[in-house]
């Protein structure tokens, strides 16, 4: 009986003897966490988006308490998230312009030919390393919904072979942007209202045999706008929406209707 109990009885003593070594070592060697950080962590809305700049909500928060970052860096938190985070550091809370994602390509399905039937991985990302997708246009819309896939507020529809954004669910957090192999989604200001639809630095003429809603580079934007917001450059109308007042006389002009006044649903 002895051969069994006197191993026990040292096996329970060095168990012992550990478990109190380790808690006087968590109690030496512990991390003072500022519970700032944890309160701002909930306070933010978790997507874990990387918009703000950082690696992750928590990464942010720990970027306020500790690094002193911009309060107002979460778009998806928007105005609400920034004044409990204000109130949390004690500080004024700065404003947040909520921002939505567009799809930069008008070529739909009616709009623009397939040159062949992808039949591999239905994703963006596998088309595009087959001759840069399906499309005759190879700077378009892959139309495989990537972007539909990553998008947590069920924002993103592909219709006609074209990705079509609700900005009334858009959160901006631009998970869709990064899931983009074509890089033809971008973020912009949600009061803005006006954009280019098309990706294509092609010249005019190629631009009109592959897609008949491109930018053809006929700078009749550039004639009709007062504000001088919009340029042609590299055979592509850019706006700078510093100068933008949003009255829709550069769409009205464009006569393949690359530039459009966007409505809230599925633009």
């Amino acid at each position: 009986m002895t051969t069994y109990i006197l191993p026990m009885l040292v096996f329970a003593a060095i168990g012992l003897a550990a478990g109190i070594l380790l808690t006087v070592c968590s109690k030496i060697f512990e991390v003072k966490v500022d519970e700032r950080v944890e309160a701002i962590s909930e306070a933010l809305p978790q997507v874990n988006c990387g918009a703000c700049g950082f690696s992750g909500c928590s990464d942010y928060a720990n970027a306020i308490v500790n690094s002193g970052a911009e309060l107002n860096m979460c778009k998806p938190g928007g105005n609400d998230c920034v004044k409990k985070i204000a109130a949390i550091m004690g500080k004024e809370a700065g404003e947040v312009m909520p921002q939505v994602a567009v799809v930069l390509c008008n070529g739909d399905c009616n709009a623009t030919k397939s040159k062949y039937i992808f039949q591999g991985v239905q994703s963006c990302k596998a088309a595009n390393r087959f001759y840069n997708g399906s499309e005759i246009c190879t700077h378009g819309c892959l139309g495989f919904g990537d972007c539909a896939a990553v998008c947590t507020e069920g924002g993103i529809i592909i219709r006609d072979g074209l990705a079509r954004i609700d900005k009334s669910k858009c959160i901006g957090c631009g998970m869709c942007m990064k899931a983009c192999p074509n890089n033809i989604i971008v973020l912009r200001d949600i009061d803005k209202k006006i954009d280019v639809c098309c990706s294509s630095t092609e010249i005019g003429k190629i631009v009109r045999s592959n897609c008949s809603s491109g930018c053809i580079g006929c700078k009749l934007c550039e004639k009709k706008c007062t504000q001088g917001a919009i340029h042609v450059e590299n055979n592509l109308a850019r706006i700078d929406y510093t100068l933008c007042n949003a009255c829709g006389a550069c769409a009205d002009a464009c006569p393949t209707k690359a530039i459009r006044k966007c409505d809230m649903i599925y633009d």
